[in-house]
């Protein structure tokens, strides 16, 4: 039980700023392991983000309390995943070899295509979310970004990591993840949905897989495989789909 509990602090640690107890620290065994709990610190993180839509909502806006609510769980997670999309924007916008991209997406530095690409994706989130009926955006929240992350992980599962260097930061979950961990991601990620209570919002699951299948082929086509840049672009692409589908879901079919 304390080494389950050592897991799962570890991979709010390394996916999240929330503060953690001091025992916990990144070693490689738990890091790797800690990938089982990706979609249960989505609901974290999501959940947060819905409080604080729902708390600032008494006191501004609509626009501005979602603001606020992207703005949390950008703060929350330390633009972990926002980052990696960024480097994936740059590194296949800019590269034509694999040691280019890795090379580009590895650099700190932000350059155009990310510039554009994260403006554009937070432009998306906020735009798609304000359609949304207010009552429900709480809980678009929590799953939208628990079930990206067990999308996110299926890319950990089918595509082999490809960095060598040691400096890396997801170096600890090089290896394939375990269809157990798999499968407790994908049970995780998709409790939100049953408040829906309506089996027709599992439609969802095919864009957000699909998205992963396309972004999968390209990265597989030109790297080889995954880093966990491309695994934090397909979580954040995965989340802006989720929101498209539901809005589409809601307009037309329900």
């Amino acid at each position: 039980m304390k080494k389950e509990l050592h897991i799962f602090f570890t991979a709010v640690l390394f996916f999240t700023r929330i503060p953690c107890p001091k025992w916990v620290t990144h070693e490689p065994e738990y890091v790797h392991l800690s990938t089982k709990y990706f979609s249960l610190v989505g609901l974290i993180v999501g959940s947060l983000g819905a409080l604080v839509f729902y708390g600032s909502s008494f006191i501004f806006s609509i626009e501005i309390a979602l603001l606020l609510s992207i703005a949390a769980t950008v703060y929350i997670t330390g633009a972990f995943h926002e980052d990696g999309f960024a480097d994936v924007c740059d590194g296949f916008g800019g590269g034509w070899s694999k040691e280019k991209i890795l090379q580009i997406m590895k650099d700190s530095r932000l350059g155009t295509y990310g510039t554009i690409g994260i403006i554009l994706l937070l432009s998306l989130k906020f735009l798609v979310l304000r359609e949304i009926d207010f009552y429900y955006i709480p809980l678009v929240l929590i799953a939208g970004h628990s079930l990206s992350r067990f999308i996110a992980t299926t890319l950990l599962y089918t595509h082999p990591y490809v960095r060598d260097t040691n400096d890396s930061k997801s170096k600890s979950m090089a290896n394939r993840m375990r269809i157990s961990s798999l499968i407790i991601n994908g049970l995780f990620g998709s409790i939100p949905l049953l408040f829906f209570k309506n089996p027709l919002v599992f439609l969802v699951l095919i864009p957000m897989y699909l998205t992963k299948v396309i972004l999968g082929i390209k990265f597989k086509k030109w790297i080889g495989g995954q880093t966990g840049d491309c695994a934090g672009a397909v979580q954040q692409c995965s989340e802006v789909v989720f929101y498209l589908t539901i809005l589409a879901l809601w307009r037309y079919i329900w």
